[in-house]
Order: C-alpha cells, then sequence, then structure tokens
C-alpha cells in the first residue's frame, strides 16, 4: 500500500474525527497497529490559523510518518494556501475534507456539502493539487457516496479527482443525509474501486476484525479507515491485522496492557494540551475504555468530577487495578464489551 512516495506498514487507516484524532490518539493507534492516520480537519480560513486550536492541530512534534493533514473549506484559493501552511508545518500528505456530515460544516458547504457542486469540488481538487505538486506532496481525498439517496456521485465525483491528480479516495458509505444513521452500504465504494486505478479506503461501521474481512471481500478496496470502533478500543487495529493474517481471533488485551496504554496516552495527551484543557478533554477517552465494565458508571461519576491530571490518572490506575482482581483481560465481541472473570483464559480461536 502506497500514497505518493510513502509505503506503508500496512492497509488499516485511522479515520479523521474532529474533537478526537489529534496527535496523542493517532500516535496510540499507530502503536497499536494503524498503518496510517490522518489529523483532524484543518480549517483553509487563514483568520484562524493561530488560534490554539489550530495551532494544536498543527503541531506534529513526534509523530511517526507519514504525516498526514486534513484540510477543509469551500474556497479553492484559500484551501490551496491551507495545504502550504500545513506542509510548511510537516505536513507530508494532505487529504481534502468532503465527508464530513456535521451541520455546522455543511451549513458553510464545506464538507460532505461540496459534493453537492461538483464544479466547486473539482476546481478545489486542482488548486490543491497544483500546489502540493510543487513540493512532491500527494493529495488524497475523504467523501461519501453523495449528498443523498437521490444524488449519489461518488463514482462520477471519483473518476473527475482522480484525473484532477488525487492519490488514493476514502469514501464513507453514508450519504451526508444520512449522517451516522442507518447501516453503511458498500456497493458505491465498489463501484468506485471499479472505476478507478488509485488506491480506494473502504470506511463506516467496521466495528470487528470480522467485519474488516468482509469489507475488503465486497468491496475490493486497498485499506480500509476505522473511526468511531477505535474509540475506547485503539487495539482493535493490532486485532484487525491479526485475523487477517491468520483467520483467527486475537486474545483480548490484558487489564495491566490497557492500564498501561492509557496511562501513557493521559500523559501524552496532558503535554498537549495542558493541565485545565487536557483533564477536561480527557475524559471522554477515559469514558470510552472503562464503558461497560463492572463498576464503570460510579468511576466516571467520580473521575469526571477531578480537575487535575494527578488525580485523574491515580482514579484511572485505581479503577483499572481493582478490575485486574477480578477479570485477566477485557474482551470485546463484535464491539460490545463482555463480562469474563479472572482464571478464563481467551485463546485465539479459529474462525
Amino acid at each position: 500500500m502506497r500514497i505518493g512516495p510513502y509505503e506503508l506498514p500496512n492497509q488499516l487507516f485511522v479515520a479523521p474525527m474532529a474533537g478526537v484524532t489529534d496527535r496523542p490518539f493517532r500516535r496510540l493507534c499507530k502503536q497499536l497497529g494503524a498503518g496510517y492516520a490522518v489529523s483532524e480537519m484543518v480549517t483553509s480560513r487563514p483568520d484562524l490559523w493561530n488560534s490554539l486550536k489550530t495551532s494544536r492541530r498543527a503541531n506534529h512534534e513526534g509523530e511517526p510518518g507519514p504525516i498526514a493533514v486534513q484540510i477543509a473549506g469551500t474556497d479553492a484559493r484559500m484551501m490551496a494556501d491551507a495545504a502550504a501552511y500545513n506542509i510548511d508545518r510537516g505536513a507530508q500528505i494532505i487529504d481534502i475534507n468532503m465527508g464530513c456530515p456535521a451541520k455546522k460544516v455543511c451549513n458553510k458547504w464545506a464538507g460532505s456539502a461540496l459534493m453537492q457542486d461538483e464544479t466547486l469540488a473539482l476546481s478545489i481538487v486542482e488548486a490543491v493539487v497544483q500546489t502540493c505538486a510543487v513540493r512532491n506532496v500527494p493529495v488524497t481525498l475523504k467523501m461519501r457516496t453523495g449528498w443523498s439517496a437521490h444524488h449519489r456521485n461518488a463514482v462520477a465525483l471519483a473518476r473527475a479527482f482522480e484525473g484532477a491528480g488525487v492519490q488514493m479516495l476514502a469514501v464513507h458509505g453514508r450519504t451526508r443525509e444520512q449522517g451516522y444513521q442507518g447501516s453503511a452500504e458498500y456497493e458505491t465504494i465498489a463501484a468506485v474501486k471499479s472505476q478507478v486505478r488509485i488506491p480506494v479506503v473502504a470506511n463506516g461501521d467496521i466495528t470487528s476484525p470480522q467485519k474488516a474481512a468482509e469489507v475488503f471481500k465486497c468491496t475490493g478496496a486497498d485499506a480500509v479507515m476505522i473511526g468511531r470502533a477505535a474509540q475506547g478500543r485503539p487495539w482493535i487495529f493490532r486485532e484487525i491485522a491479526h485475523f487477517l493474517a491468520t483467520g483467527s481471533l486475537l486474545a483480548p488485551p490484558l487489564v495491566s496492557e490497557v492500564r498501561r496504554w492509557l496511562v501513557e496516552h493521559l500523559h501524552d495527551h496532558y503535554a498537549l494540551y495542558g493541565e485545565y484543557i487536557g483533564v477536561r478533554s480527557a475524559r471522554k477517552h477515559i469514558s470510552w475504555v472503562t464503558r461497560s465494565r463492572p463498576g464503570a458508571a460510579h468511576f466516571r461519576q467520580h473521575m469526571n468530577s477531578l480537575d487535575q491530571s494527578v488525580a485523574q490518572i491515580a482514579a484511572v490506575e485505581g479503577y483499572l487495578d481493582e478490575l485486574n482482581e477480578t477479570m485477566d483481560r477485557i474482551p470485546v465481541c463484535d464491539g460490545e464489551a463482555v463480562s469474563m472473570t479472572r482464571g478464563q483464559d481467551m485463546v485465539e480461536v479459529a474462525v
């Protein structure tokens, strides 16, 4: 799997998610088996580039490459300038956002709203590709199947984007109209794959190793992109990699492993955001990891009342140490937690 000059270690990607896939989370997912991760989207508005939020998103210190940054906007010149801005700050791949369904993005005709205006969408792609080509930086793009059930134009746009120089396409198997409701469909992704020569990445509802294998088979995609399923379960990438290689399910991680990963992630998180914002923004990551576990509701209530990083880490360590007294591993079945008591060894299960 290659994107321009970059050879990737595998075909398992972390989807860009605003407020989630920051540098610490991308680094954690890569540590646990992801071969590629795209940043949260960075605005193309130059008046916001000096904001604290954008400066954090443009900070790639210590991040393993290739560094991919997603940009969002509606003006071709501003998008090209945003690409150059991020390249100057370490971006090695530029990704164009035409997939975000959020109202605050689409109401400004950015994200997946651009799929309604094919002429504007293509002009943005051409401007960004032209700017990046001079710097030998590949351009990729993430989109949906279309704006609505009656306006699925992903195939036509994919051909146009390939012709304009895009080197990889990621397709979420829903329309903008669907948001994240209903089920992702993969027929459109398969149709896109059949019509272009560049790599195509399948995204949407990939929540288990078995589902990943199924999506590879039914779409012919070159890679799969996992988003929400990695929230609280970043080790899903190593689980999928193991299943694709062996046909067997990897044993769930030890509670002690999860404790170590989470604490390391929290320290990385605080280092980026600082004490005040770091403690508060870390709460969602802690809640995702501990959801559906014994005593999780009481723990989260206590954890959300803490406002110091030292206390937050102590609470996490204490909770997971108590959990480790009753169970060896943190098992997951098709994206849902299941109970397991200490002494029940989880072995690889042939499928």
